[in-house]
């Protein structure tokens, strides 16, 4: 019965990620048979955000096709080899679009890697006084490749994230259903909220931006999505981390996915800071939004990083009270 289960979960899991893959894959698709046909893909045909989203998909993809494979193999380690694999093919079909995929305008023909710095960078306007060493960029400076490839971290960091946060969900159930232990259930039932709501703004992110408008001091709503975004992705890899410490010492059950937490999001913030050249949004005027002298972050930051931390405190010390789904 158990088998019969998990065969059908097996089934609908992969059924489901392809149909909810569809429309980054279909731009891969389109990209291919674009430089099949034409050795480039011309400007007015690139569809935005094809990296690093058509990689992800796959990757997804691949790490739940290989499932019974890894669950066989790899025993209580299933999920560790589904996501090396995962992770492995996200960095390796990335890599071959952004240095395969050419695309051509009506000034230049650059790589895909140097044409996506261009679509997605915003340079900061208007910095003031205190930062007149900022250096603005222009789109010739960035398509000849004059910039950091570091900027990519933060994407990079998001894409890992999705990856592990969404196999973590599917792998969690499988085993749950092969085994019937449910002491994951509630931290996996979290885990998948966390997923699906910090996708949900990834994508929000990519079509406005957060409706940022170039300036380094956002408006109201871009700040709170923002900080919902950070605090977000520390919450939904703190969940990832915790789901694996129930029941354990309250040290452990508690205070490592609190540390993982607040780490992600600062990690997050250095890679905002490396892809505005040292500096950092700003979420106001005054002292709570101003840089700490020695420092970029802001006091307001430092709270998103604790707020993050926090958070997945809070959510492990009520988890661990009652572990078992009813």
């Amino acid at each position: 019965m158990k088998n019969k289960q998990y065969r059908r979960y097996y089934l609908l899991s992969c059924i489901g990620v392809l149909l909810a893959s569809y429309y980054p894959l279909s731009m891969g698709i389109r990209v291919i048979t674009d430089m099949i046909a034409d050795g480039t893909v011309f400007k007015e045909n690139y569809p935005k955000y094809i990296i690093p989203y058509t990689p992800i998909c796959l990757a997804v993809f691949i790490g739940v096709l290989l499932m019974p494979i890894c669950m066989k193999g790899c025993k209580q380690f299933s999920l560790v080899g589904g996501a090396v694999i995962a992770t492995g093919a996200f960095f390796a079909l990335e890599t071959l679009f952004e240095q395969k995929v050419v695309v051509t305008t009506a000034e230049t023909v650059t790589k895909l890697e140097d044409w996506q710095m261009y679509m997605c960078y915003m340079p900061p306007e208007g910095w003031g006084e205190t930062v007149t060493t900022y250096k603005t960029q222009t789109a010739v400076d960035i398509l000849m490749g004059n910039y950091n490839p570091a900027f990519k971290l933060h994407f990079y960091i998001i894409s890992v994230v999705l990856i592990l946060s969404v196999l973590n969900c599917f792998y969690g159930y499988g085993h749950m259903i092969q085994t019937g232990e449910k002491k994951r259930c509630k931290a996996l039932i979290l885990q998948s909220v966390c997923s699906v709501t910090f996708l949900g703004l990834c994508i929000l992110a990519c079509f406005t931006a957060f409706w940022r408008d170039g300036n380094i001091r956002v408006s109201p709503l871009s700040a709170v999505l923002m900080t919902v975004f950070f605090v977000l992705l520390g919450v939904t890899v703190g969940v990832f981390v915790g789901s694996f410490l129930l029941g354990k010492q309250k040290m452990l059950a508690i205070g490592i996915p609190a540390v993982i937490a607040s780490a992600m999001t600062l990690l997050m913030y250095i890679g905002e800071m490396i892809l505005l050249h040292g500096h950092l949004y700003r979420f106001g005027e005054g002292m709570l939004f101003h840089p700490i002298s020695g420092i970029v972050l802001a006091p307001i930051d430092l709270l998103i990083i604790l707020m993050a931390g926090c958070a997945a405190a809070w959510i492990f010390i009520l988890l661990n009270r009652k572990d078992q789904c009813r």
